[in-house]
């Protein structure tokens, strides 16, 4: 099993997401760990906030990977949102995103942090992937392309 499949539940995938923004994006994102995970929702809307000031986690094809350093998170943590609609983010191809996979680790967090972007960094490189995720009809169908996707490696 590849590491984002380890991290998901098929309860951490939503599609359709209706947003407006970046702003709301996380909003929505820090509702959706208060929910699951007992994390402040404020706490995760600050995280991913400070990230992106340092520059963006846009990385261009309608796909962005924002994350966040956590105090006191234990463990990685993520969520995939397929937006209703794509909404700016400073990518660097200028496209707006609708393919988001937002990402909170352990404030100390080193290796494991950087494979887990790296792992999901291959995933949304594949074309085929991505237009998968794009087509997946319900977030069941989603989780299923997580878990079954494998590096080519």
């Amino acid at each position: 099993m590849n590491l984002i499949a380890q991290l998901l539940s098929s309860d951490d995938i939503v599609v359709g997401l209706d947003v407006t923004s970046k702003k709301r994006l996380f909003e929505q994102a820090g509702q959706h760990f208060e929910q699951r995970y007992g994390i402040s929702r404020s706490t995760v809307f600050d995280a991913l906030f400070a990230r992106e000031k340092m520059g963006s986690t846009g990385l261009g094809l309608g796909i962005a990977i924002p994350h966040g350093r956590i105090k006191g998170l234990k463990e990685a943590r993520g969520a995939f949102f397929r937006l209703a609609a794509p909404v700016p983010f400073d990518a660097p191809d200028g496209q707006p995103v609708n393919l988001v996979f937002v990402l909170l680790v352990p404030e100390a967090a080193s290796e494991h942090h950087l494979q887990l972007l790296s792992e999901l960094a291959q995933m949304f490189s594949d074309k085929n992937f991505r237009e998968q995720l794009a087509a997946a009809a319900d977030a069941k169908a989603v989780f299923s392309l997580f878990t079954q996707w494998q590096s080519v490696s």
